[in-house]
């Protein structure tokens, strides 16, 4: 009810964050996931990272355990999947940003007048 009273003012204060279809599923890259069966297959100990730009794929649980390097704009960074990061996307724990500070503090010199 209350919904739709603020429709009709014209400002719905309520905001409504839409997510992926549950009928598609989580989207993960095809060719990343492909990589990481094939490392599997091999059965390496020392797993070469991975490099990727598919900063948007979720991380399924099939990629914990292994290494990628996620692009950040500029470079990579080496991010290692455990499971408290899987259903998050790749791109949350490679920041495109580098934080500098806020406004330094400039020693200021008082003179008598």
């Amino acid at each position: 009810m209350d919904y739709e009273k603020e429709k009709v003012s014209g400002a719905c204060c309520c905001a409504i964050i839409m997510s992926r279809s549950s009928k598609k599923g989580p989207y993960v890259d095809a060719k990343l996931l492909k990589k990481v069966m094939k490392q599997k297959q091999a059965g390496d100990k020392k797993r070469e990272p991975i490099k990727t730009w598919a900063r948007a794929s979720q991380i399924p649980p099939e990629f914990v355990g292994h290494y990628f390097l996620v692009h950040t704009g500029r470079d990579f960074k080496e991010i290692f999947i455990d499971e408290t990061m899987v259903g998050h996307r790749l791109g949350e724990f490679a920041a495109t940003r580098t934080f500098r500070g806020h406004g330094r503090i400039v020693k200021r010199i008082l003179e008598k007048t």
